[in-house]
């Protein structure tokens, strides 16, 4: 799992916000930009055109 260091510094590279982890997915999410950036070997994928867009449940669901 991710370091908790690395999580507290991370940000959205679209936005600049916080990021939630979803451990379930491995996915770190972005509610601003309603991006779920995936967690692959333990290692966030912080690019916007590898993160899946979220719908407007998924980002219901988060907040």
């Amino acid at each position: 799992m991710l370091d908790k260091k690395l999580l507290d510094i991370l940000v959205c590279p679209v936005t600049k916000g916080p990021l939630i982890l979803d451990s379930a997915r491995g996915e770190l999410i972005s509610l601003a930009a309603q991006l779920a950036y995936p967690i692959r070997d333990d290692i966030p994928i912080m690019l916007e055109e590898e993160a899946r867009h979220l719908t407007l449940e998924e980002c219901d669901s988060y907040r």
